[in-house]
């Protein structure tokens, strides 16, 4: 796999292309891209992947902030993973917005010498998205284009999508959405300083900075985790929420706490997997339930998880 960022060569081979955000790169995206391979060798075609470095409605709504479920950095490494010859990370600008899906199509196959366009099972492309299928296999017959509309990944009935996970993720269902992704969601970042509440009641937490600000935060609650720290890892208990005994206020905290360490890793970077959703963050009457209810919740994370590998 190439990653095409700066310096797009002018002379592209004859290619298969797919388009998309493929935010996530989830197994409904690897199914899509499995089928673009499928179509690339029965013409000796290369593959093409072509998405972009920032969502496209940031460049048209510049209050806009995606929810997304993996940042740019994220989304190239697992891209990287998959079998395909080129992606393109092509800058969406304002002047790209505006073209219709056959003037798109066009400028596809006139840069990139697309021979084949394989397309998402519910994608559409082009100004104001107002074009379906039909309307691409007509475009196509003009160009020279053979077009392939992709089947949908369907997993216990349900069709895979982006969409259908962020909800997922929303609602704190983190077994669904990992099995919908293929991996673990996860959030990395930088330790930093908290309130150091957690130290008090004998749970001390570190206090995370999410390197990608943009990136999708859970449901708020208690989840069962793995924390990675340098090469070591670690079973942990992570609390998503305002912390309502103590009166945080309308701070959102991620705190973890990490079962069996000790040391200090302020300002180190960590990665945090969540695996089982465990409760609903709650205000306890006093400190001393509250306390109670973080061992009831440290002995069943202790079971739940396996040893970290």
């Amino acid at each position: 796999m190439t990653i095409l960022t700066d310096n797009i060569p002018e002379n592209f081979p004859p290619c298969a292309v797919t388009i998309g955000c493929f935010d996530g790169v989830h197994r409904g995206h690897r199914y899509l891209i499995k089928q673009v391979k499928e179509t690339a060798e029965k013409d000796n075609l290369k593959t093409v992947l072509i998405t972009f470095p920032v969502h496209p409605r940031q460049v048209m709504q510049s209050e806009y902030r995606p929810q997304l479920l993996s940042c740019p950095q994220q989304k190239t490494e697992l891209i990287e993973s998959l079998d395909a010859d080129y992606c393109v990370m092509l800058p969406f600008t304002l002047e790209l917005s505006q073209l219709s899906a056959f003037e798109f199509m066009k400028f596809l196959r006139d840069r990139f010498n697309m021979r084949a366009l394989v397309i998402g099972h519910d994608h559409r492309f082009g100004h104001n998205r107002c074009e379906g299928f039909d309307d691409y296999i007509r475009y196509g017959e003009k160009l020279g284009v053979n077009i392939v509309h992709a089947k949908a990944f369907i997993d216990q009935n349900t069709p895979i999508s982006s969409s259908i996970i962020r909800n997922l993720l929303k609602k704190g269902d983190v077994e669904k959405a990992n099995q919908y992704l293929g991996y673990t969601y996860f959030l990395n970042g930088t330790v930093v300083n908290g309130y150091k509440v957690g130290r008090k009641l004998g749970f001390p937490t570190a206090n995370l900075l999410p390197s990608c600000p943009e990136k999708l935060i859970p449901h708020e609650g208690v989840y069962a985790v793995y924390v990675s720290v340098g090469t070591e890892r670690f079973k942990g208990m992570l609390n998503i929420g305002h912390r309502p005994t103590v009166n945080n206020g309308n701070d959102l905290s991620i705190e973890v706490h990490i079962l069996n360490f000790s040391g200090d890793i302020y300002q180190r970077q960590i990665r945090i997997e969540l695996i089982h959703f465990i409760r609903e963050e709650k205000r306890f009457l006093n400190v001393d339930d509250l306390t109670s209810q973080l061992h009831k919740d440290r002995d069943l994370i202790e079971k739940l998880l396996p040893l970290p590998v």
